[in-house]
């Protein structure tokens, strides 16, 4: 099993969401985040006064699949989170040792 945590630009969420749907992945997690990369953040103005803003708002997707669905998911998070400009994101996989389905007590891909 594999855990695949994804950065995207918020607007991409939808897109990204039928994306993986599409390729049979059932559940994933969604929290807003801020931070940076070489996007660095960015000078808005606001009444009058500019400001700096360091951090940038993100979505982190956390989505939890079995060995074979990984290579598919990846592209299809690439493809659909894709803008083309700076601060498009990036997708981190990490092995994940054990999963379990409170409700059921299914274990392991059974609980994903």
């Amino acid at each position: 099993m594999k855990m695949v945590n994804a950065i995207i630009k918020p607007f991409k969420l939808d897109d990204v969401r039928e994306a993986i749907s599409e390729i049979g992945v059932e559940g994933l997690t969604v929290s807003e985040v801020k931070g940076f990369g070489r996007q660095k953040g960015h000078t808005e103005l606001y009444r009058g006064a500019e400001y700096q803003v360091d951090f940038l708002p993100k979505v982190k997707l956390e989505i939890a699949v079995n060995d074979d669905v990984v290579e598919r998911l990846v592209k299809a998070i690439t493809e659909s989170a894709h803008t083309g400009k700076i601060g498009d994101g990036k997708i981190f996989v990490y092995d994940l040792q054990q999963a379990v389905r409170i409700r059921t007590g299914e274990q392991d891909v059974e609980a994903i």
